[in-house]
């Protein structure tokens, strides 16, 4: 029986340090994601220049004037909660300023160049010797060993090499085919969260052995396993799967976007119970009774007959009355065109209007999961908390209470790079 009110507990990795060496976006958002799990992180930037994608603008975050920052708001999507220092690992002193820092942490995620920081002393050999409950990641292209290791890349890079271009985008033959690559960068951001998992792994197993690990993440080994399904279908088969559209190359039929008469809709359907919801949502109980669609394979063999009857009934009707009449069902659908979920409505269905201070969270809007992140927009400057990480027993819930408007605009951004001088001394971030 849960008690009536929330119990108030820390958050799921305080007392954890992190040292966050990793620039760009893969290794800072699996420190990001650390972060948001509430474990003390310190990224370490270059001084004078920072991360690589401060400048990476526009959009910029603005000041407390409305004025553009050097910032770039891409930065801030991949650093929130973060502490920020600047250390010049060029000299002697900054190399030792690391190794302090690395005698307190718990992790260290670096995305150096395969033996970079091991001529400064800073791998992994050389700091588990100073603290042998390290846990240390290293993320890079394609990992630390292997006749590849040295090359660097990126997420598109990574998106085509590791064969994801080549089963996205419309189907070679048609007008627009050819490869795509996906519009967020997945290689990236699911390298992070893999990281995320695996430094989690290894400090579970710490508190039993009592030594860290080291970690070799790459982009390459990632990409390879967002693959898995093509791959074991290839494997099993020896067809090399292709590109299919916003059709499902898998069993799930239909997995489409229909075009009916004023917009679209999406449609997927992943069981028989479904499938019959759709037919007789649709009234068309003859594809509900026809027995080459009798099974989720059989409508995958035979799928052409069935998108082509979908589609003729689709096109004659409008998205209202399909969308109300497939919402009392089982049928999974997404309003294309809605104004809330159309071109730009991704940012209208993040940013949905938070309920009033005091409303207790069974009055809180549908489909609010009680996420907030703030980056410094013109209702105030600073970068702040945002997405809750405490209580991982229920809902994620808001990190801090919402400022004031009026004494937010009266901060300045936290995440302001510091100075340091050519002998390593530092100054830490507010």
């Amino acid at each position: 029986m849960l008690p009536d009110k929330p119990q108030t507990r820390r958050p799921a990795l305080a007392g954890l340090r992190v040292i966050d060496m990793a620039r760009v976006l893969a290794g800072p958002t699996c420190a990001q994601t650390l972060a948001d799990l509430g474990a003390d992180v310190i990224k370490i930037e270059r001084p004078g220049i920072g991360d690589d994608t401060r400048p990476w603008g526009p959009p910029w975050l603005p000041d407390v004037n409305g004025e553009p920052t050097r910032d770039s708001t891409y930065f801030s999507s991949a650093n929130r909660n973060k502490r920020s220092i600047a250390i010049n690992l060029a000299n002697d002193a900054g190399a030792a300023l690391v190794r302090q820092l690395a005698c307190k942490a718990d992790v260290l995620l670096e995305n150096y160049k395969v033996g970079d920081l091991a001529r400064r002393g800073l791998d992994y050999a050389a700091l588990s010797k100073l603290n042998p409950r390290l846990v240390y990641c290293s993320i890079t292209g394609f990992g630390q060993t292997g006749p590849l290791r040295e090359r660097p890349g990126y997420d598109y890079i990574f998106q085509g090499v590791g064969g994801l271009m080549s089963v996205t985008g419309i189907p070679d033959g048609e007008p627009g085919g050819g490869p795509m690559k996906i519009g967020a960068s997945i290689v990236d951001l699911s390298t992070g969260l893999y990281a995320s998992v695996a430094i989690l792994a290894a400090l579970r197993e710490r508190d039993a052995s009592g030594f860290g690990q080291y970690i070799d993440m790459a982009l390459f080994d990632t990409v390879a396993a967002l693959t898995m399904h093509q791959a074991a279908g290839y494997f099993q088969t020896g067809k090399v799967p292709t590109r299919q559209g916003n059709s499902s190359g898998g069993i799930m039929m239909p997995y489409e976007t229909f075009k009916c008469a004023d917009g679209h809709l999406i449609v997927a359907c992943g069981n028989n119970s479904q499938w019959q919801a759709l037919c007789k949502a649709l009234a068309r109980d003859d594809l509900a009774a026809d027995p080459r669609f009798a099974s989720p394979s059989s409508r995958q063999i035979n799928r052409d007959s069935a998108l082509s009857e979908l589609r003729r009934t689709f096109s004659e009707r409008t998205v209202a009355d399909l969308a109300s009449r497939l919402d009392a069902t089982l049928v999974t659908l997404f309003d294309g065109l809605d104004a809330r979920y159309g071109p730009g409505g991704w940012a209208a269905a993040l940013s949905a209007e938070e309920p009033a201070e005091e409303a207790p969270e069974e009055h809180q809007r549908d489909g609010d999961r009680g996420q907030r992140v703030q980056q410094g927009f013109r209702g105030g400057g600073r970068l702040q908390r945002g997405q809750a990480a405490g209580d991982t027993t229920g809902r994620h819930r808001v990190a801090q209470r919402q400022e004031d408007r009026e004494a937010q605009q009266q901060r300045r951004l936290s995440h302001r790079l510091a100075a340091v001088d050519a002998v390593g001394h530092v100054a830490v971030l507010v």
